[in-house]
């Protein structure tokens, strides 16, 4: 007789892990891969991140469990950094140490939401956020964005049907796009939400990376959102598995009994080795040239048939691009691509259900050398594609 199996089973897959382990798999094989399908710096964290794990080590009170909001020192550093970089005077006891972003987003939602209500996120968007509240029972009610409004969604048209969501997610600098919101943009969605009571979460997992455009938090606007951050993108710790939440008043007490029975705490050792991550932006500021020049590189490089109808990417490091011109099926393309030249890309089907078949995104956090070599690579191969065309009479 069959056991059952919860409704979860029906969750999408998250393709670009999927490619990763694929790319993995051929590399172990001898083959030369190029990795532009994950978004994780090709540098390790700080010196003095690695020095302070080192040092902690060596006592006893490092390998036990923290307390389920997290070490009250990196707390303490998390709020400062508000004031370093926002000038925001944050109360430390607000914020919350998590397993990683990912868990961060699951305490959200079930901290703020209840089965069956509706969060609007944007669409391109990251997939594990409409995949988790599937998992968790909530309701994704999409809302397109496109690269002629400047990925920017149109929040009017959460009222046109009259049915305004409990919730409203979304993130800046984003991902898959890399567009930056400005300061008037997320002053507008915070007063948006405020106005019709609805519980918004910002995605701030990007902040620090961004070219030319500052990045205001939304905690200057509001004092209900929930802030999601992470140790992965601009620290370089993907694999530390560390994140944070800012949480409103009326969410701290259900968020932390949350964290204590879903993971006790985040890594103790992982915490005090973050703690010193704070003390080096020199270093990490040295990256955001080369993540520039990297996409520069590959606005210049690619051919405009692969780039199609684009909008600048201002943040993170990933660059959307619009091949409608050369297919309608981007898992089939991104396979030939990983299989033909040994680039790894991201179908945009991850990130859009509706028009990500046209669309591929490509992260520009490695290394400017495997960068050029994408790009030879993937040139030669278009044109390749195109003469094959011609002779089989199709252009």
């Amino acid at each position: 007789m069959a056991l059952k199996v919860s409704q979860a089973r029906d969750i999408p897959a998250f393709l670009a892990m999927q490619v990763m382990q694929r790319a993995k798999e051929m590399r172990a094989a001898g083959e030369d891969l190029v990795h532009l399908e994950v978004g994780q710096p090709s540098t390790p964290p700080p010196a003095r991140v690695s020095r302070a794990l080192q040092s902690s080590l060596q006592h006893t009170a490092s390998h036990g469990y923290a307390v389920g909001l997290g070490l009250p020192e990196l707390r303490q550093r998390i709020a400062a950094h508000y004031q370093d970089w926002y000038g925001l005077q944050i109360d430390w006891q607000k914020i919350a140490v998590t397993p990683g972003s990912s868990l961060g987003f699951a305490i959200a939602f079930l901290s703020a939401f209840d089965k069956g209500d509706k969060i609007a996120i944007a669409t391109p968007g990251y997939p594990a956020y409409y995949n988790l509240m599937l998992g968790l029972g909530l309701t994704p009610q999409l809302l397109p964005a496109r690269a002629a409004q400047n990925w920017m969604p149109d929040l009017d048209a959460l009222m046109a049907d009259g049915a305004i969501p409990d919730g409203l997610l979304l993130a800046s600098p984003a991902n898959p796009t890399g567009v930056v919101m400005d300061a008037d943009e997320i002053a507008a969605i915070c007063k948006w939400c405020d106005t019709h009571g609805v519980r918004l979460i910002m995605d701030e997992i990007y902040h620090g990376l961004t070219f030319g455009k500052k990045t205001p938090s939304a905690l200057a606007y509001s004092d209900s959102a929930i802030i999601i951050n992470s140790f992965s993108k601009y620290f370089c710790m993907t694999g530390w598995r560390l994140g944070w939440m800012v949480v409103p008043d009326d969410l701290v007490a259900v968020s932390e009994r949350l964290a204590q029975n879903l993971y006790i705490s985040a890594a103790t050792l992982n915490q005090i080795g973050a703690i010193a991550a704070f003390d080096a932006y020199e270093e990490l500021d040295a990256h955001i040239p080369r993540y520039r020049e990297n996409r520069d590189i590959l606005y210049r490089g690619l051919p405009p048939e692969f780039l199609g109808n684009h909008a600048p990417s201002d943040g993170a490091f990933y660059l959307y691009a619009d091949i409608s011109a050369l297919t309608s099926d981007s898992i089939d393309f991104a396979g030939r691509i990983l299989n033909d030249t040994g680039i790894a890309m991201t179908p945009g089907v991850d990130f859009d259900a509706v028009d990500g078949h046209t669309h591929m995104r490509l992260s520009y956090a490695g290394s400017t050398a495997d960068i050029k070599k994408a790009v030879a690579r993937l040139t030669s191969w278009l044109a390749k594609q195109a003469d094959k065309a011609v002779l089989a009479g199709q252009r």
